[in-house]
């Protein structure tokens, strides 16, 4: 009897085995992701996209949403079916691929563009995957205002596919550059980054994240032809190459300005995330671009073209916007004013060195900093001032300092030519104890 019972249970098994495979291979899984091609050309994961899967050889709607990387997955449909993936989210056209398979292992990539952020209908839907023949009625088909709907969604679907299928090239393209650039950039082959970073854009030019890498090879390989230039003896026969090393420098450092200052203003149109995790993302994008991009402009200036001060200065402003660590944000600010002063801007330097003063009123560097942008303007009025600020500095700074001899020798120098003397520095008041 136990055996008897035993062989029945062991059939009993084996025909639900039997029948759950049955079942589970009447169903399949679809899934895909969803990306979002911006107005500026950058391109972004469909966080949260409506993604309405319908049946078409039979009724069935199934709607889920992509997850915050833009992907979806919905399992347990019938493989049997064939079916239309549509896609919508704010701000976007509605996208849809049809003749769609459950289970077929394959992950579909639908790419969105900017639009009114309509839904598509389960009956629009079909009707444009069939080329506008659905719904039919005695007189042919619907009205002709209806006919003429049909046939420019039949349009721009067509038009948004085939810009689908370029942009997914296009992807692939800039992707491969970056990560190309990327290595050649580590291993300090500047020449082969930017041959990539040009490749990726060649394939789309409005590529912020192309164009920073860009600017970081440009700088590194200027800075590079500058340090071997000045380092070449100056004689009769280095003369000639010395100066084509400080032009071919100075075209780097242009060309890094010119890079990142586009970088940048991408990035400034760029429409502000929702989604905390792309909020983070874009944090970091701009950080990357603001930071390159006065380093870039700091050394086009200073080497190349000191006109462009006030660019520059606005370009560090926008890198101290979005600094966040102290000290980096406090050295950004002596850059700023050093590059200034480099540039022969020295009332705009000294205005600079003033709010670094007001926080440290006894700082030595800004003291030096401060008494040179007035000494460099000529105004003899300014010569006083500027004396103060210079014995501030030998007051304050070590004697390791490698300027404080020099400035002992412009505050003599004053002394014997203009008879300008250092007047007393006035304490700091004491507060008094409770």
């Amino acid at each position: 009897m136990r055996r008897s019972h035993f062989f029945t249970s062991i059939a009993a098994v084996a025909v639900l085995l039997c029948a759950a495979a049955s079942i589970s291979a009447q169903v399949g899984q679809l899934r895909g992701h969803v990306l979002f091609k911006q107005a500026d050309g950058t391109t972004i994961k469909g966080a949260g996209a409506q993604v309405d899967v319908y049946r078409t050889d039979l009724p069935g709607s199934f709607p889920t949403k992509a997850d915050k990387n833009g992907e979806f997955v919905y399992a347990g449909l019938p493989f049997v079916g064939t079916y239309i993936i549509a896609v919508s989210m704010p701000n976007a056209q509605p996208m849809f691929r049809p003749n769609v398979k459950a289970g077929k292992d394959t992950e579909y990539e639908i790419i969105l563009s900017p639009g009114d952020g309509r839904r598509l209908t389960a009956d629009e839907a079909k009707k444009l995957a069939a080329g506008g023949a659905g719904g039919s009625s005695s007189s042919g088909g619907g009205s002709e205002t209806d006919k003429a709907k049909r046939e420019e969604m039949l349009t721009k679907n067509k038009e948004l596919e085939e810009s689908n299928k370029k942009n997914a090239n296009i992807n692939q393209v800039v992707g491969d550059a970056f990560k190309a650039g990327n290595a050649a950039l580590s291993a300090k082959n500047y020449d082969e980054a930017l041959k990539q970073y040009d490749i990726g854009l060649a394939a789309d030019a409005d590529q912020p994240a192309l164009l920073t890498q860009k600017t970081l090879a440009l700088k590194a390989r200027g800075v590079d032809r500058y340090n071997a230039a000045i380092q070449m003896k100056d004689d009769d026969s280095n003369r000639a190459a010395k100066a084509a090393g400080l032009e071919a420098a100075k075209a780097d450092f242009k060309a890094a300005a010119d890079a990142a200052n586009k970088a940048a203003e991408l990035l400034k149109k760029v429409q502000e995330a929702t989604d905390p995790n792309e909020q983070k993302q874009q944090a970091v994008n701009k950080y990357a671009t603001m930071s390159a991009r006065a380093e870039a402009m700091r050394l086009f200036v200073t080497k190349a073209d000191p006109t462009q001060a006030d660019a520059a200065a606005a370009a560090f402003q926008d890198y101290i916007a979005v600094e966040t660590d102290a000290a980096k944000k406090s050295k950004a600010q002596f850059d700023m004013a050093q590059m200034l002063l480099d540039a022969g801007a020295g009332d705009k330097a000294f205005a600079e060195y003033q709010k670094i003063l007001a926080a440290k009123p006894d700082d030595p560097d800004a003291n030096l900093g401060a008494g040179l942008a007035l000494y460099s303007t000529g105004d003899k009025a300014r010569y006083q001032e500027a004396a103060n600020y210079f014995q501030r500095f030998v007051d304050k700074a070590p004697d390791t300092h490698r300027f404080k001899n020099d400035a002992k020798d412009i505050l003599a120098n004053l002394k014997n030519t203009e008879n300008v003397v250092p007047e007393k520095m006035t304490p700091a008041p004491r507060r008094k104890r409770p």
